[in-house]
């Protein structure tokens, strides 16, 4: 099978049983999305979204996280992953936000990363769910996904399988796509017990071709 065939089955798959695809991340605007995003770095979605209520409730805008003290931020993350440095970078966050960019989240990916605690694929995440640009998030799960089916190839980094993912898909549906492969690895191609008899991609999948040759 081609690249070109297997990025073309992947994408009428996606396109029919997850026409809809979000983010699992609940939030209200810009700011509660990054916020939300910089939260889940080695945390689950699910955890994020039972912290970012209060947390949001009390400090609903850059301008008042801003003006926090990082030890109350701290108070109302402490339940995720690493809150401390969290707390660190939801106020630089908040404050670069309102003295740089005047309180407006920026949509450019670049712009994005100079914010503190966001890197390219916080940066991604927020322009393609937020402004719907044409960029590639590949966390974890992306990453190991795109390389079972075979859409990437001998990608070694994130940015490099990034960069394949994005020239291989049509570009109006890339910020689509990422919801896809994420979905797809959280709940079915698992990291260690793909579910492989639930999949609907088996037929055209590179890993379980594969697999089924060494037996």
């Amino acid at each position: 099978m081609t690249l070109k065939d297997r990025y073309r089955k992947t994408i009428e798959y996606f396109s029919i049983s997850m026409p809809e695809a979000e983010t699992e991340l609940e939030y209200q605007d810009p700011f509660e999305l990054i916020v939300a995003v910089i939260l889940s770095a080695q945390c689950t979605d699910k955890r994020v979204n039972m912290i970012t209520p209060a947390l949001m409730k009390k400090f609903p805008d850059a301008k008042s996280m801003a003006k926090a003290e990082q030890s109350e931020i701290f108070s109302y993350i402490r339940s995720c992953s690493y809150p401390n440095s969290k707390a660190r970078y939801l106020s630089g966050m908040s404050k670069m936000l309102i003295g740089e960019f005047k309180g407006q989240m920026p949509s450019d990916p670049a712009m994005l990363q100079r914010l503190p605690g966001v890197g390219r694929k916080t940066a991604n995440v927020v322009s393609s769910v937020v402004f719907k640009k044409p960029v590639m998030a590949v966390d974890t799960h992306v990453f190991r996904v795109s390389g079972r089916i075979g859409l990437t190839r001998n990608a070694k980094t994130p940015e490099q399988a990034e960069d394949q993912l994005t020239k291989n898909i049509p570009v109006e549906l890339i910020h689509k796509a990422h919801h896809w492969l994420l979905l797809h690895g959280r709940y079915v191609c698992k990291a260690r017990n793909p579910l492989c008899s639930q999949c609907g991609i088996t037929g055209f999948c590179k890993y379980y071709t594969d697999m089924n040759k060494k037996k």
